[in-house]
C-alpha cells in the first residue's frame, strides 16, 4: 500500500466574503504525480501555500507526513548551497547579482533539486524558461521518486509528467485520471454530453408543451361547440343529455390530460444551456490593408548586443497574413530581433503601410485611471458588441468591465493588453512571450484570437504546444542563424 504524504480534511479558505477553497477531503500518496489546473484566480497557488503551511485555512486541518520542497512562482532565489553539477547542466551561476528572469528560474530549480524531498510542490516553473531549461525540468522530474504536485499552464509539461489532474473551479477540486491530454479529452466529452442532455431536455419540454396545448385546444373547441348550439338544439332532451355527458367526460378528460402533461414538464430535470461560444473575427479596415506579399524582410542582417554576436548575415521574408513563431534558447536574440524589426533598423525592409502593435514581456504600465471597458473602447473602431465578446473571451465580464485598470493584477493586465492589441488599429502584431502567467483557458482564447486575426503576427514563445497550435511557420535562432524548422 502506498504511503500517505499529505492529507487535507474539511478545508475552507476565504478572503473577505469570497470562498477560495472548500475541500471536504483530499489525500496525496507517495507516487502521486498531480497536475493542478484552473483559471487564474481560482486558487491553484493558494492550495500549494495551504499545503506548505504558508496560509492557514479558515477551517480544517492539513497533515504533512513528509518533508516537502517548494518552488514558488514569484520569489527570487536566496543564497544557499547548490549542487555544482546542476548549475553546469542549467548553464547558470549561483551569483545572485544581475540574473535575468530565466536565469533566476534556473537557479531556483538547481536549488530545489540539490536536496531530496519526499514531496515536491512546484508552482509555474516554466515561466521565463527556454526549451533547454524545460527539457532539464522534465528529465529531473520524470524519474522523481516521491509525490509531485505541479501547477502549470504548460500542457506539454503536464503531458510528460503527471498521471492525475486536479481541476480547481469555484473553490472545488475535481480529480481526473491521466495527463493533460486525457483530461482535455474528458472535458470535451463532458461538454458534448452536456450539449446532448440540453438538446434532449429542450426537445422533451417542447414536445410535452405542444401536447398540452393541443389537449387544451381540443377542450376549448368542445366548449365553443356547446356554446354555439341553438336554443332549440339545447332544449332537445337528447342533446341536453349529450352535452352533459360531453362536458362531464371529454372536455374534463382533455383538461385533466393537459394538466398532467404540464405537470410532467415541471418534473423534467432542468438542464442549463451550455455556454455559447461566439465565433470571433477581427476584420481589418481598408486603410490598414497591405498588398506586399512579404511586408517584413531582412537581407544579410547582422545583429549584436555590445560585443556579443547574435545573428550573422541572416536573410528572411515573413509572409503577409501569417503567424510566424521564433524560438531559441534564452539569450539567443529573439527579443532583440523583435525590437530590431519594430524599430525598422538597419538590414530590415518594411512595407510603408505597416502599423505595429506590440506586446513585450511584462512591459505593461497603465498611467491613466479608466475602466477596463473604456480603455479598450477608446483604442478601437469595433462596436460595443465585439468589444464585449473579446473581453468576455479573456474572462472580463460583469463588474470586471468597470474595474480601474490601475488596480488590475499582473495576469489581468496581460489579458487586457492582448484584448487591446487584437481590437486595435494595427496590421502587424509583435508578441514577446504572451503566454507567461496565463492559465490554460486564457491561452486557448489567445489561440482563437490568433486564428481569427487577419493581419500578420510575429511571436516568441517557449510553449511547444501553443506554438504548434498557432504558428504557420516556425523559425529557430541557433548558431547565429535563423533557421526554418
Amino acid at each position: 500500500m502506498e504511503t500517505l504524504t499529505i492529507e487535507l480534511t474539511d478545508i475552507e479558505v476565504s478572503f473577505l466574503d469570497r470562498t477560495i477553497l472548500k475541500i471536504p477531503t483530499l489525500s496525496v500518496y507517495q507516487f502521486d504525480r498531480i497536475g493542478i489546473v484552473g483559471k487564474n484566480g481560482q486558487g491553484k497557488s493558494t492550495l500549494l501555500k495551504v499545503i506548505n503551511g504558508d496560509i492557514q485555512p479558515s477551517k480544517g486541518q492539513v497533515k504533512r507526513f513528509s518533508e516537502m520542497g517548494y518552488f514558488k512562482q514569484t520569489t527570487s532565489p536566496k543564497p544557499q548551497s547548490v549542487d555544482p553539477t546542476l548549475l553546469s547542466k542549467l548553464h547558470v551561476s549561483d551569483n545572485l547579482e544581475r540574473l535575468s528572469g530565466g536565469e533566476q528560474t534556473r537557479l531556483k530549480l538547481a536549488q530545489l533539486f540539490s536536496t531530496y524531498y519526499e514531496a515536491l510542490l512546484i508552482d509555474e516553473p516554466t515561466s521565463h524558461l527556454d526549451t533547454r531549461g524545460i527539457d532539464f525540468l522534465i528529465e529531473e522530474l520524470r524519474y522523481y521518486y516521491g509525490s509531485l504536485l505541479l501547477v502549470s499552464h504548460d500542457r506539454y509539461l503536464l503531458d510528460q509528467l503527471v498521471t492525475k489532474i486536479w481541476e480547481i473551479s469555484d473553490g472545488k477540486i475535481t480529480e481526473y485520471v491521466g495527463n493533460y491530454s486525457d483530461y482535455d479529452a474528458q472535458k470535451k466529452l463532458e461538454a458534448k454530453q452536456h450539449q446532448e442532455q440540453y438538446e434532449s431536455y429542450q426537445n422533451n419540454k417542447s414536445r410535452l408543451q405542444r401536447a398540452a396545448e393541443e389537449k387544451m385546444k381540443k377542450a376549448e373547441k368542445i366548449t365553443q361547440a356547446n356554446q354555439s348550439m341553438s336554443k332549440k338544439e339545447m332544449n332537445t332532451p337528447g342533446n341536453r343529455m349529450f352535452m352533459t355527458k360531453s362536458k362531464g367526460t371529454t372536455q374534463k378528460s382533455m383538461q385533466r390530460a393537459a394538466k398532467a402533461i404540464e405537470k410532467r414538464v415541471d418534473q423534467l430535470e432542468e438542464v442549463e444551456a451550455p455556454e455559447e461560444k461566439k465565433v470571433l473575427r477581427f476584420h481589418q479596415s481598408k486603410a490598414l490593408q497591405m498588398h506586399n506579399k512579404f511586408p517584413i524582410m531582412a537581407n544579410q542582417l547582422t545583429l549584436s548586443i555590445g560585443d556579443q554576436l547574435l545573428l550573422d548575415r541572416v536573410s528572411f521574408q515573413f509572409p503577409l497574413g501569417k503567424t510566424i513563431a521564433i524560438t531559441g534558447a534564452n539569450g539567443s536574440g529573439k527579443s532583440t530581433l523583435l525590437r530590431h524589426i519594430h524599430e525598422d533598423r538597419e538590414g530590415i525592409t518594411l512595407s510603408p503601410k505597416i502599423a505595429f502593435g506590440q506586446y513585450q514581456q511584462m512591459a505593461y504600465q497603465f498611467v491613466k485611471a479608466e475602466s477596463v471597458f473604456n480603455y479598450v473602447q477608446s483604442r478601437t473602431e469595433e462596436n460595443e458588441g465585439k468589444i464585449r465578446a473579446v473581453l468576455h473571451a479573456m474572462n472580463f465580464e460583469g463588474n470586471d468591465l468597470k474595474k480601474n485598470i490601475q488596480d488590475l493584477s499582473g495576469g489581468e493586465a496581460i489579458r487586457l493588453t492582448l484584448c487591446e492589441l487584437f481590437l486595435g488599429n494595427y496590421n502587424v502584431l509583435i508578441l514577446d512571450e504572451p503566454t507567461n502567467f496565463l492559465d490554460v483557458d486564457t491561452m486557448k482564447a489567445l489561440a482563437i484570437f490568433i486564428h481569427a486575426y487577419q493581419g500578420t503576427i510575429i511571436l516568441v514563445s517557449h510553449d511547444k504546444r501553443f506554438v504548434e497550435e498557432v504558428a504557420d511557420t516556425v523559425y529557430e535562432i541557433k548558431d547565429l542563424k535563423l533557421l526554418q524548422v
